[in-house]
């Protein structure tokens, strides 16, 4: 696996591949690798002969009440990973090449509308500084794909109208949801949880789930059953943010029978900021 920091020394090796008719996948991460980020870099095996990794723990998209200083940074360990799923090429930027103005004075990317809700509430301004960040990784990588996981959807979704909005030429592919075997969604996040609250995580899946069999059976009343799930999360020892059902293709209120629903939810359990999703069918 090749390891490079600057974007000249990436664009490079990029131009060697592109003259041999190869196909560039990107997976975009910010390290402190689980399975879950593994199954994305195979995943984007699947869609390109040749996959790039990267790690920046990107500071715009950290809040002042977030955990940037406390990120797991885990460089070493994340490389030996990478190396066994063979990634092709390791890009580890610092924040003058991704911000070379500072990040004061970096160019900001914004998408309306789509941000307004849900974690665009409770991380106000979390949003830009991702949509920013990918932009520029988007124009230095310049791939054919790029691969993001299912667990954030809002912001899968963000990037993917970034990607049609500003008609840039390469696919956004979604991998799925890796879980715990209690169900419990893989998160560089989990490792903040106690044993205590780690045996309560798994609760916020099967209220999930809970609700996707209301809809199943014919429940139509989505404030009341998102209501009814932040109750009981906040009896099971959450500090709920959000429970939404809206619809999967666009985050708009369901509207229509026969539709693709993501249910989604956001909570505090400790030091932990934990969020999930599923998608049903009614």
């Amino acid at each position: 696996m090749l390891e490079v920091s600057t974007s000249e020394a990436l664009r490079e090796q990029l131009v060697d591949w592109r003259h041999s008719s190869e196909h560039i996948a990107l997976v975009p991460t910010m390290g402190n690798l689980h399975d879950g980020h593994l199954s994305l870099v195979s995943l984007a095996r699947e869609h390109a002969e040749r996959v790039v990794v990267s790690i920046f723990v990107n500071p715009t998209q950290f809040g002042e009440t977030d955990d940037f200083d406390q990120y797991p940074r885990t460089l070493e360990r994340d490389k030996r990973r990478l190396k066994r799923v063979k990634a092709d090429l390791l890009f580890v930027p610092d924040v003058e090449t991704m911000y070379p103005f500072g990040i004061d004075n970096a160019t900001s990317v914004t998408v309306p509308v789509i941000t307004a809700e849900f974690c665009g509430v409770f991380r106000p301004g979390h949003f830009d500084g991702v949509t920013s960040v990918v932009s520029r990784l988007f124009n230095i990588v310049q791939p054919d794909v790029a691969i993001f996981g299912q667990k954030d959807f809002q912001q899968q979704l963000v990037i993917r109208r970034l990607v049609d909005d500003l008609r840039l030429p390469l696919q956004i592919v979604s991998g799925a949801t890796q879980r715990e075997a209690d169900g419990l969604a893989l998160s560089s996040r989990n490792q903040y949880l106690s044993d205590e609250e780690r045996a309560v995580a798994p609760t916020l899946y099967s209220v999930l789930q809970g609700i996707g069999n209301e809809l199943q059976a014919g429940k139509r009343n989505y404030t009341e059953l998102e209501q009814q799930a932040m109750d009981v999360l906040s009896d099971a020892g959450f500090d709920p943010e959000y429970v939404g059902i809206r619809r999967a293709e666009n985050l708009q209120l369901p509207d229509r029978d026969n539709d693709e629903i993501v249910i989604l939810a956001a909570v505090r359990l400790g030091a932990a900021r934990l969020i999930d999703n599923i998608i049903v069918t009614i």
